[in-house]
């Protein structure tokens, strides 16, 4: 018998997932008004982490707090998926970008934790992403998105990590010295 037609799992999968939605649409307003209330950060330019140095540092706090609710909720709602192995690696990924988010949270930019919460919260969403598309697609009774969609966390993360990887090659090239304790403090790997 299929968990989607236990009308237990039904019942709070289905709420799970509009508190997942209203979650992450409440995160995305305030990573939105981060951008117009702190204009001095250039989000082309910046990490959003760097919002904690901004006027109004508790905003990304709370952007962070409802993106790790959205995918705890998340983790809720597709718990129906659970019942192969490759839906429960994926929710364990979920779950895991759930802890790095709310350590994000917790742990701003000048904490020496906020490193390994990116460490933690940005793969295992990207990882979540393409393994939960796959359960999801193989699941009787639910619709999958599209399987390219799955792959844009990494491939955005990738780009990321090309990014800082020519900024660090550019500055060293220019003459900084790149073994001081403050570029270790601004970098993703703190």
């Amino acid at each position: 018998m299929s968990t989607m037609a236990n009308p237990v799992a039904a019942a709070w999968a289905v709420p799970a997932a509009y508190v997942a939605i209203g979650a992450t649409a409440v995160s995305a307003v305030a990573l939105l008004l981060l951008h117009a209330l702190s204009p001095e950060f250039a989000p082309s330019w910046r990490m959003v982490s760097e919002y904690a140095n901004g006027r109004v540092p508790w905003l990304l706090t709370v952007v962070f707090l409802a993106w790790a609710t959205g995918s705890f909720a998340l983790v809720a709602a597709l718990w129906p998926v659970s019942a192969s192995t490759i839906g429960k690696v994926g929710l364990v990924a979920l779950g895991l970008a759930g802890v790095g988010q709310t350590m994000g949270a917790l742990f701003d930019i000048k904490h020496p934790l906020h490193g390994p919460a990116a460490l933690i919260g940005i793969p295992s969403l990207c990882m979540a992403a393409v393994i939960l598309t796959s359960a999801l697609s193989r699941h009787a009774g639910i619709s999958a998105p599209p399987a390219w969609s799955a792959h844009l966390p990494w491939i955005s993360f990738a780009l990321m990590i090309g990014a800082v990887v020519v900024l660090f090659s550019s500055l060293r090239a220019a003459g900084v010295d790149m073994s001081g304790k403050g570029l270790s403090q601004n970098s993703l790997l703190a």
